[in-house]
């Protein structure tokens, strides 16, 4: 069964296409490595999958379903780019919340953000301000809320974003550890090494148009790394 289904979706803004003609599978329990060069439609893909926007033309569904119905977003993970948060929010307040949002409730909610925090390694920041944290530590918690539930499907856009070389191997396990319950993954990534590491299959877009779609193996060639081939695929 496919969770993700986008078929020729286009997205205009005024004259300028974000995406052209986009047809994008994903079954149940797979990983997708979104890839593509900056302004090549990463995001505005996600955007749609969310229901944030609406495509120009083409049908989006996420569980068979509209993603403006509220209920295809249930047990939905989504880390954004950009984790825009209250700055005067406290850390424990800020996932407990979240919990409640996922569908939580009194003392499962309570403890779904405390285990939450000792996941992502924040537990130690637990009373701090979100606004005193550093950016690394915020992507952190961002991971922590796109985990609560536990989510069946999680978007990841850069989830590396801001993390050390610590924070990445950190991410590289939780996102494993979500493969390996069975969670459907979609994760947008400049980090080719990560995509590669985390994903069992790609997509590449290039001009909003998907350039490249398949496993790893078949988009890689003989003697290339994934690098090598974005760069075939994309050009220089």
């Amino acid at each position: 069964m496919n969770v993700i289904e986008l078929a020729g979706v286009t997205k205009r803004y005024g004259a300028r296409a974000a995406l052209e003609a986009i047809d994008l599978t994903l079954p149940e329990g797979g990983t997708l490595g979104l890839l593509g060069p900056n302004g090549a439609g990463k995001t505005t893909t996600l955007r749609l999958l969310l229901g944030f926007c609406r495509p120009t033309e083409g049908t989006v569904r996420l569980r068979g379903r509209d993603p403006v119905d509220p209920a295809s977003r249930d047990g939905l993970g989504y880390l954004p780019e950009r984790l825009i948060v209250p700055g005067r929010t406290r850390v424990r307040g800020f996932l407990r919340l979240h919990a409640r949002l996922a569908g939580l409730h009194g003392a499962d909610a309570d403890r779904q953000a405390d285990e939450a925090m000792e996941l992502v390694g924040v537990s130690e920041r637990a009373s701090d301000r979100l606004a005193s944290l550093s950016k690394g530590l915020r992507q952190r918690v961002g991971f922590a809320q796109a985990l609560l539930g536990p989510p069946d499907i999680v978007l990841l856009d850069e989830p590396t974003s801001g993390l050390d070389p610590i924070g990445i191997r950190d991410a590289r396990e939780w996102i494993q550890a979500a493969r390996n319950r069975g969670c459907t993954l979609l994760v947008s990534s400049h980090v080719l090494s990560e995509v590669e590491r985390t994903c069992d299959s790609i997509a590449i877009l290039h001009e909003g148009r998907i350039a490249a779609r398949g496993s790893l193996d078949e988009i890689v060639r003989e003697g290339e790394s994934l690098e090598d081939a974005f760069v075939r695929v994309v050009g220089a």
